[in-house]
């Protein structure tokens, strides 16, 4: 009898921020819950999640919170509690960490657990049953023999529920289903598919490659091709993860229209930046400018500084200098983002000079 088979399991919180909502207030349940912004309807935000009673009146994450109102008005609105949800998340990463498997976190709600076993669905079945126990919230848990099909499986399996999709039901369950469903393909993508007579996921997969290539270029057309085979990494490493860097951003509630409210905007902004990028002590390698003008149109901008730097004066005149190519217009909303030197860089020994 041969060794017990390596299986990747993703592990998926069920509407999890509406949830931890709910156990903090009780009366909730059964309702349309809807968190996002400063729970403000009237406000502009976005929904940050909604519950699945929310969701089955069209309500989703990134939908403007005035339009989720007029879906849905009797809906419950909550603001974000951001520190709320990171002290469930941590829950229950211990909770899946108590099952003596590798868990690579990817968010407040997901992970992947690494585990070598003759019968994976138990391992499933104990990891929702412990998180559980643990947390009183519930997930979903996809099985897979990567880590492209264990996320995708977990869809498959929601809510609450547990799906296996290897490299042998792979084309009977997703073959016939239109690419947009893979995780990695977004509308856009789908679109240029689609322009390509690409509509379904084992049209992919039997693309030639030289045309994906072509389109998407050679790292990503091959990817794109491997991925309509459900092809993918199979390691679940449970490193720390290590951000690239750190990102703010607010929709104002009156539209910016002078040079002058932009730039102190833009200075709050990256003042809250450098602020969680002290924290992590590396220096600033790139900087990178969001703009949403009215009524939505979204731009972005970047660059790389002439040198990596902790000096806030040095980030704060690279994204005023991004500013400076910003068009005419009113602006809704605005956000920056600073990129830091990663640990195995040499620019990571760059002394800490400077604080806000």
């Amino acid at each position: 009898m041969g060794p017990s088979p390596t299986w990747v399991l993703h592990v998926d919180l069920d509407q999890f921020v509406a949830a931890v909502e709910v156990l903090r207030h009780p009366e909730l349940a059964g309702k349309p819950v809807v968190v996002g912004g400063r729970g403000d309807p009237t406000e502009r935000g976005v929904v940050s999640t909604a519950s699945y009673e929310a969701r089955a009146f069209g309500v989703h994450s990134g939908l403007p919170l005035r339009v989720a109102a007029r879906k849905l008005p009797d809906a419950v609105f909550l603001a974000v509690d951001a520190p709320a949800y990171e002290a469930a998340s941590e829950q229950v990463m211990a909770a899946l960490r108590s099952l003596g498997v590798v868990v690579e976190v990817l968010g407040w709600d997901e992970a992947f657990l690494g585990v070598t076993t003759d019968e994976p669905e138990a391992v499933a079945l104990r990891a929702q049953e412990v998180v559980l126990r643990e947390t009183q919230l519930h997930c979903s848990v996809g099985i897979g023999d990567n880590k492209v099909r264990a996320k995708i499986a977990t869809d498959l399996g929601k809510p609450a529920g547990v799906f296996r999709l290897t490299a042998e039901n792979w084309f009977e369950v997703l073959g016939h289903r239109p690419t947009r469903e893979l995780w990695g393909v977004g509308s856009k993508v789908s679109g240029r598919l689609t322009a390509l007579g690409i509509t379904t996921v084992r049209e992919l997969a039997d693309a030639d490659p030289a045309v994906l290539v072509a389109e998407f270029g050679p790292k990503m057309g091959l990817w794109y091709h491997g991925l309509g085979q459900g092809l993918g990494p199979a390691t679940v490493d449970d490193t720390p993860w290590v951000p690239r860097g750190h990102s703010r951003e607010t929709t104002f509630q009156q539209n910016l229209t002078t040079q002058h409210e932009v730039r102190e905007a833009l200075r709050t902004l990256t003042h809250d930046v450098l602020e969680d990028v002290a924290q992590d002590g590396r220096p600033v390698v790139r900087v990178a400018l969001k703009v949403r003008y009215a009524p939505f149109v979204t731009r972005s901008m970047a660059r790389k500084l002439q040198e990596p730097t902790n000096e806030p004066a040095t980030v704060i005149e690279a994204v005023l200098a991004l500013a400076d190519s910003l068009e005419d217009r009113e602006i809704r909303l605005l956000g920056v983002r600073a990129e830091m030197s990663m640990p195995d860089d040499p620019t990571e020994r760059t002394p800490v000079r400077g604080r806000i």
